[in-house]
């Protein structure tokens, strides 16, 4: 894989191009950007996934929806419906994708929508009677045809978006310069311990005038299902399937993993079909089986109900929370009509 992606760098060369060119075309206002008046935070990375936008969109869900009437609009990756869904009773993740139905299964008092046009997802949004005061949208640093008022870049800390190079040698979607279209950036997936001196270092590499903070992944001390809940210290010690659709699956394997635990690992966003179940199933026999929430809520919890669980995770700020917050709230509540 190595050797194809360095055989492919004539490609990244091109595609590089490619999004230059188009990125200057917004910039120069050849093709147009739609701003709203409403506050519209983006969050998004350069790379292909594995960044952490899902535990940062729900910490900004937890930071601005008591104060705040808020929505996410999320393009609904690999759902099997089309054009503008509001989450609703009858919802589930094939028709919103995994991410936002997570969104919508844990926190009832927002709303959810997945459109691929997010220009028209937003009109939809602020057209309704219940009409949000504030719109997350989920993966949208690329969306130029919507002028978003603030943007949140994510980076990973082993995977800084300086330190790599354009699809399809490297993961980047866009030339690192995309950069400097973010309001701040946050390196995410940060050692807990990551010390001053690390901190300055990556900005220094970074080498922009904008906020930057940096991240950690804080996991439950429970898993859970529909029924049962379990302390993660005592399921450590039992032998278990730990399994896992994600990009970037390892550090979930890592903090739950015991010798002789089995591992199921499948592609990102991956639809699970009844023989996929079925392998599962005989793999874990009656053993526990541990996924990541994403997954749960793609898995079909009722054929499993009695073994499935799920393991939480949350973003949690290194230092700097307080300046984190206030920067967020002072944005959403100066814009017109939350003021």
């Amino acid at each position: 894989m190595i050797l194809l992606r360095k055989i492919l760098f004539p490609f990244a060369i091109l595609y590089g191009f490619i999004t230059s060119i188009r990125n200057y075309l917004y910039d120069k206002g050849i093709l147009k950007s739609y701003s709203f008046d409403i506050p519209i935070i983006a969050v998004g990375n350069l790379s292909t996934g594995g960044t952490g936008k899902t535990p940062q969109i729900e910490y900004l869900i937890r930071l601005i929806s008591p104060k705040y009437k808020a929505a996410t609009l999320s393009r609904g990756y690999k759902r099997k419906s089309e054009g503008f869904v509001l989450a609703d009773a009858n919802a589930n993740a094939a028709l919103l994708g995994d991410e936002p139905y997570q969104y919508y299964k844990k926190f009832p008092n927002i709303q959810v929508a997945v459109d691929i046009d997010r220009k028209n997802g937003i009109e939809k949004l602020i057209s309704a009677k219940d009409k949000p005061e504030v719109i997350l949208l989920d993966d949208a640093f690329q969306h130029r045809k919507v002028k978003a008022g603030f943007y949140i870049l994510l980076t990973s800390y082993d995977d800084l978006y300086c330190d790599d190079v354009m699809l399809p040698t490297g993961n980047l979607r866009e030339s690192s310069n995309g950069a400097k279209r973010a309001n701040m950036i946050i390196v995410t997936k940060c050692p807990p311990t990551i010390s001053e001196l690390e901190q300055e270092t990556i900005k220094n590499k970074i080498g922009l005038a904008i906020p930057i903070f940096f991240s950690c992944i804080e996991y439950d001390d429970k898993i859970y299902n529909q029924n049962n809940t379990l302390e993660v210290s005592e399921i450590k010690s039992k032998e278990k399937v730990l399994l896992a659709g994600i990009a970037k699956p390892k550090p979930f394997f890592d903090y739950l993993q015991k010798e002789g635990d089995d591992f199921m690992s499948f592609p990102d966003h991956h639809h699970f079909s009844e023989s996929d179940i079925s392998v599962i199933k005989n793999k874990a026999k009656d053993k526990i089986i541990v996924t990541t929430e994403k997954d749960f809520v793609r898995l079909d919890a009722e054929i499993l109900a009695k073994q499935l669980y799920f393991l939480p995770i949350k973003s949690k700020f290194v230092d700097n929370q307080e300046s984190f917050d206030k920067t967020i709230l002072n944005y959403v509540g100066t814009c017109s009509g939350n003021r």
